[in-house]
């Protein structure tokens, strides 16, 4: 689904949340809202502000792009999961007043392709854009402030821009070769949102997904690997799964619901309560997908297992109920479960227990009623089930009055057609004229039997009538009326399974809560950044036998950058991502591995981990270091969290940040033990003294000889000194050189007429000997 929305608005709205800022961007805008028309004590001489809002959702993903001309600003929503209900985008539109008549137009898909939108996004004529850029800078520039791996944002931008630029917004009077005035790209999050873009939740494994092992699911897709999600995703049902992704997807700073949903963990980690979790969890296991079920039931294409497992879902709906009026009515979750899933569950579980024969239905592969539900039914089901042996002893009486060369027959019954009297094929029967028999009308020859209708035949069809469809027509009635019963009552079904999903998700993080150690973070929105007290990385502990805790506080006046140095594989890397992953953790309202944990107001988590390296832009690795800062820089505020490992490696290493108010150096704590370096993965202020690469190549397996020849090297770097080449290895070479000039000559035919000693002397002497010298 792709629209663009025209809105007039009464005034340009203002930015709902702390955006993004950059030195050659302006502020950011808000959410693409609506206000009403214009007051008529305002500025009639001010031309109103529109805005025009590109919306593409698919596949459960929304992506939002609009164009503010009060500005000439394009903003966009990086890619966010949204529900086919849009709520995500009622969001947005809640945020501004809604304009009396927006101008909505739909737009063909091909305007929103993904290879033509970024054609569209890369060939634009920006004014931000200095026109000295070559082609391949203009793409990095545009790759630092567009998120081109959200693809639905890129193709909305794309639409946009088409749009823009059919419309000609602007520029209406304006030469044809005059474009649209763009003055920049800015991202936008909705209120209590934090900003984590693709390359955070990659390099943090907070989802990792992998191939299957299986060989009959290769094709079917992928399966979570080692990642954040998959050791907290402990739901029961398909829908718990699906809101702990979405919760993963947003986190959030809006403290009622982070705490709601923390009251509720830390509620069944209490002893006690254990099995009460384990109750809740095993009913959890058969609340199914309902809403598919619904579906069918409206296209009147419901299977036969769909009543049963609707059947199973509202029966564990009620209990649920039952237990959690049992539980503190102070958790507002347990309210809302015990109020909400009213009688009208009560009442579609009695319907469908009382109605529906579940084993019938399932042998028969058809909606089926149990007894004494209907007498007509049961009656009909009654003759049915005599026919066989009454049927036997009519076609015994039909074998009287047949030619004594028949030497058998039977009374068959056939839906809608009837009864029918089936006798053997004689070997005198060749032709069709053969088949026909005084006082029986021939209906069809099937597996050499001849089938007719005869006058006791007609009259069980006027007597018994056609019992099979008419048994089927009148459950499918029952089936029919018992639908629009369940229908009526969709809207319980659906809460039901909103909070039984969210449910899922809270005990599920508080299993792993309980199996791995973790505590409950607090909240401090005046707090500048985090405080973690002997935090852990939740992934490395599970991988590692023993895992040294470290602290961390990045908030407050003081301190606020910090630079950590100390020899590889020390555990730099595991405590950034350490500190990224619990302060995601707390924003999505989980506990964290932490013995203690403060988070502050961080409204966005921005990474530069690993470098993407990319043959095709030609572009060293510095370079594209610089870019993935870039996108950074351009969007972090004094709220954001910002990791960065390893940057501009390759570079001089010795020259650090002035130490000062704002900055604070870290290292990782090693000891000598003689030649080898004891790692105490124990963080503690202060500058590594030096960098242990030979220990580290020496791991690495590198032969001692160039082992030392690298520390000379490095001493003589230090301490200014030339490098001069290895006597040795110099006397080594110059003897292979000599043999080689040696073996020239001992090779030279100097009775071969047409040898050219001039020649040989500067193509094979001299360039030796040069060598030699």
């Amino acid at each position: 689904m792709a629209y663009i929305v025209r809105a007039i608005p009464g005034r340009t709205p203002q930015c709902p949340v702390p955006g993004a800022a950059s030195a050659s961007f302006p502020s950011p805008a808000p959410v693409p809202g609506h206000r009403e028309a214009e007051e008529e004590e305002e500025d009639n001489e001010q031309e109103p502000a529109e805005i025009h809002l590109c919306v593409l959702w698919t596949s459960g993903f929304l992506g939002i792009a609009y164009y503010d001309t009060s500005d000439s600003t394009i903003h966009f929503m990086p890619d966010a999961p949204d529900h086919e209900s849009l709520k995500l985008l009622q969001r947005a539109s809640q945020e501004h007043k809604e304009p009396k008549r927006p101008e909505i137009i739909f737009l063909p898909s091909v305007d929103f392709g993904l290879e033509i939108s970024k054609q569209r996004l890369l060939s634009g004529n920006y004014a931000f854009i200095p026109d000295s850029m070559t082609t391949t800078e203009k793409i990095l520039f545009l790759s630092s402030v567009i998120p081109f791996d959200c693809l639905l944002t890129v193709r909305a931008l794309g639409g946009l821009l088409k749009f823009l630029g059919r419309r000609r917004i602007g520029v209406e009077l304006e030469d044809y070769n005059v474009s649209v005035p763009i003055l920049g790209f800015k991202k936008f999050v909705l209120t209590h949102l934090v900003s984590i873009d693709q390359d955070t939740y990659s390099v943090l494994q907070i989802f990792k997904s992998e191939s299957h092992p299986s060989v009959y699911k290769v094709a079917s897709g992928l399966k979570e690997g080692l990642s954040l999600f998959g050791i907290l995703n402990r739901c029961r049902c398909k829908w718990g799964e699906k809101l702990l992704r979405l919760w993963f997807t947003r986190p959030t700073l809006d403290l009622g619901e982070l705490n709601s949903r923390l009251d509720v963990i830390q509620f069944f980690l209490l002893p006690q309560n254990l099995d009460m979790a384990q109750m809740l969890h095993r009913l959890l296991g058969h609340i199914k997908n309902v809403p598919l079920i619904l579906k069918r039931m409206k296209l009147s294409h419901t299977k036969a297992s769909d009543w049963q497992v609707l059947y199973k879902t509202v029966y564990s709906a009620l209990g649920l109920r039952d237990a959690c009026r049992s539980l503190p009515q102070a958790i507002q979750l347990f309210q809302d479960i015990a109020q909400e899933f009213s009688d009208d569950l009560h009442h579609i579980a009695s319907l469908i227990g009382k109605v529906v024969d579940f084993e019938g239905s399932l042998a028969e592969n058809r909606f089926t009623v149990l007894p004494n539900i209907d007498p007509d039914i049961d009656e009909k089901k009654r003759r049915l089930m005599g026919l066989p042996s009454f049927l036997t002893e009519v076609a015994r009486k039909e074998l009287e009055n047949l030619d004594s060369r028949i030497p058998s027959c039977s009374v068959i019954y056939i839906p809608l057609i009837g009864f029918l009297l089936s006798i053997p094929r004689l070997p005198s029967m060749v032709e069709a004229s053969d088949f026909e028999i005084e006082g029986l009308d021939f209906m069809f020859l099937s597996e050499e039997k001849l089938h007719y209708r005869s006058a006791r035949t007609k009259e069980l069809d006027a007597l018994l009538g056609d019992l099979h469809c008419d048994i089927r027509d009148q459950e499918t009635l029952w089936m029919y009326q018992l639908q629009c019963q369940v229908l009526a009552r969709a809207a319980v079904l659906s809460r039901v399974l909103d909070l039984a999903s969210r449910l899922d998700v809270l005990l599920a993080l508080a299993s792993a809560a309980r199996d791995y150690g973790y505590s409950r973070p607090r909240y401090s929105p005046q707090l500048l950044g985090v405080r973690i007290q002997n935090g852990r990385h939740p992934l490395m502990e599970l991988c590692a036998r023993t895992f040294v805790p470290n602290s961390a506080e990045c908030g407050g006046d003081r301190g606020r950058v910090k630079v950590i140095t100390g020899p590889n594989s020390s555990g730099k890397s595991i405590y950034l991502k350490q500190v990224g992953l619990i302060t995601f953790m707390a924003l999505v309202g989980s506990f964290v591995p932490a013995e203690e944990a403060e988070i502050g107001a961080v409204d966005a988590i921005f990474t530069r981990i690993h470098s993407c390296e990319s043959i095709s832009l030609g572009l060293s690795t510095f370079m594209l270091d610089l870019n993935q800062v870039a996108k950074a820089v351009n969007n972090a505020t004094k709220q954001s969290l910002v990791l960065i490992d390893e940057f501009g490696k390759g570079t001089n290493t010795l020259q650090l940040l002035p130490q000062g108010p704002l900055v604070q150096y870290l290292t990782m704590e090693t000891c000598e033990d003689g030649d080898d370096l004891v790692f105490f993965y124990q963080v503690c202020e202060g500058i590594a003294k030096a960098s242990h690469a030979s220990h580290t190549a020496a791991q690495a397996g590198l032969p001692d000889q160039l082992l030392t020849r690298g520390k000379e090297v490095s001493d003589l770097i230090r301490s200014g000194k030339p490098i001069k080449p290895v006597k040795e290895l110099l006397k080594e070479k110059q003897m292979e050189n000599y043999q080689t000039l040696v073996d020239k000559f001992l090779k030279l035919d100097l009775e071969d007429p047409n040898l050219d000693l001039d020649l040989f002397m500067s193509q094979e002497v001299l360039p030796a000997a040069t060598a030699i010298l």
